[in-house]
């Protein structure tokens, strides 16, 4: 079998690509709450869950698109990825 070469790492349009991600984040938060008012106990209490978690995941792709604007802004030195 023969092996083939990983993909090359290519970084430039992560920050476009988290901060899409984030936007359908806030969507679905938005839906999620537009469902609670419709839901009960239980169903409520799932969904809040639920939005937190996705809050959790926006703060953390937020993060995310700091770290990869200031890796684009030094031009990606020192932060090649290794694949094995």
């Amino acid at each position: 079998m023969a092996w083939s070469k990983p993909n090359p790492d290519d970084r430039s349009d992560n920050v476009e690509k988290l901060q899409s991600m984030v936007q359908h984040t806030i969507e679905n938060i938005d839906k999620a709450e537009e469902t609670m008012a419709y839901a009960d106990g239980e169903e409520r209490e799932r969904i809040a869950q639920k939005n937190h978690n996705r809050e959790v995941s926006i703060q953390a792709m937020r993060n995310e698109i700091r770290e990869e604007a200031s890796a684009r802004e030094s031009g990606y030195e020192g932060t090649e990825q290794v694949h094995k």
